[in-house]
């Protein structure tokens, strides 16, 4: 009796469902669980037969299973599980897991069904198949824009490769431009700075002020034109990357000394180019014909920009780090909301008026100074001038 007591205790406890059935298939027993699972009271079912908890098919075919294992001995399903459908009351049908088993009990075949209810394992499965379904959606989305991309940028690549083509078509034509005009133009100025120079000795007898006035003023229009060559050629040889630097050893004093003296010839009326040096080293080790252009550049802006009777500071320093070369003047200085864009190309401040150039200088300067490199420093206000500061390193 307590064996007894104990397997009923144990069968109306348990987890999953229980289900006894004879060999007619009529219910005997059904435990808590399976009712909850099937939503049924004990005395709705016990007495009917098994199929009322079974949709179709496996309604119809349940009992040719039991007459065919009946008949054979034979059960596929018999002690190994199998999932199916269930049947609840209110006509839902839900997943489970069912294990069979018979069982030889005064002289009748019983069996029993163990059932293990699985919606919320296909709940979380579906869910599972739906996001692998929605991600692969998303995957094959994201390949298309991702083809997508990958045609624009071949087309944007082949658009861009015709426009590099045509650029670099472009940049030879401006090279062989300003290789032509350097060769054409360069020999007509000198002719016409010859001629202006050999009219200026024949007229000395005339002592002709109206001579000598438009003579000044062809040499300087020749300056100037030789120097916006100059500004385009050497921004060409940048921009090809052809410009190198060549390091030398040389006296910077000396070397200085002869800018101020050529480029004292430039000055206006009574303009002077004052030039000291500080330290008591000389020699340095840049390249001579970039520093001079440097040198030239600023200068000729200091000249330009300043007017009669003033003076031009011209310095260079070496110290144990560093060559530091000045230039100030005292002219009409940069406005300040110039002063940004004072480095770019074709720049000019909005206070130069009709005072010529091509605003290719200061960018020249400091690309030159760069490559050797240096950096180029300023400090301005309007109508109290201007100072400029080259700075390399000392490779002493």
């Amino acid at each position: 009796m307590e064996n007894t007591a104990l397997l009923i205790a144990i069968i109306q406890n348990a987890i999953d469902g229980i289900i006894t059935i004879d060999d007619k298939g009529t219910i005997e027993l059904i435990n808590p669980a399976a009712c909850a699972l099937f939503d049924y009271e004990p005395n709705e079912v016990i007495g009917e037969n098994i199929k009322i908890l079974m949709p179709d098919p496996d309604k119809n075919q349940h009992d040719n299973f039991l007459y065919r294992y009946q008949a054979t001995g034979k059960a596929n399903i018999m002690g190994v599980g199998r999932e199916v459908l269930g049947l609840r009351k209110d006509g839902t049908i839900f997943p489970f897991r069912l294990g069979l088993s018979e069982v030889q009990f005064s002289g009748r075949r019983i069996f029993t069904g163990f059932i293990h209810d699985l919606s919320k394992e296909k709940e979380a499965e579906r869910k599972l198949k739906d996001y692998a379904a929605h991600l692969e959606e998303l995957v094959e989305v994201r390949t298309m824009a991702l083809k997508n991309t990958v045609k624009a940028l071949q087309v944007a690549q082949d658009d861009l490769n015709v426009l590099l083509d045509k650029e670099k078509e472009l940049g030879l034509l401006k090279s062989r431009f300003v290789s032509m005009a350097s060769h054409e133009f360069r020999t007509p100025l000198t002719s016409i700075k010859l001629s202006a120079s050999l009219i200026e000795k024949y007229a000395e007898p005339l002592k002709s002020e109206s001579i000598t006035k438009h003579v000044g003023k062809i040499k300087n229009a020749v300056g100037n034109l030789t120097t916006i060559l100059n500004d385009f050629l050497s921004l060409e040889k940048l921009e090809a990357g052809k410009e190198e630097v060549n390091y030398v050893d040389f006296d910077l004093v000396k070397f200085s000394e002869e800018i101020a003296e050529e480029m004292q010839v430039m000055a206006k009326k009574n303009q002077h180019i004052i030039y000291l040096h500080s330290g008591i080293h000389s020699r340095v080790r840049l390249d001579q014909n970039l520093l001079k252009n440097c040198i030239n550049n600023l200068i000729t802006n200091a000249i330009k920009y300043s007017g009669e009777n003033t003076f031009i500071d011209f310095n260079t320093e070496i110290n144990e780090t560093h060559c530091i070369i000045t230039v100030k003047d005292n002219g009409i200085g940069i406005p300040e909301a110039d002063q940004k864009h004072l480095f770019e190309a074709f720049f000019r401040a909005h206070n130069t008026g009709t005072i010529p150039g091509t605003g290719l200088g200061l960018n020249i300067v400091t690309r030159y100074a760069g490559l050797m490199n240096g950096s180029v420093n300023f400090k301005s206000e309007v109508n109290q001038g201007t100072l400029f500061t080259i700075s390399f390193p000392n490779h002493e």
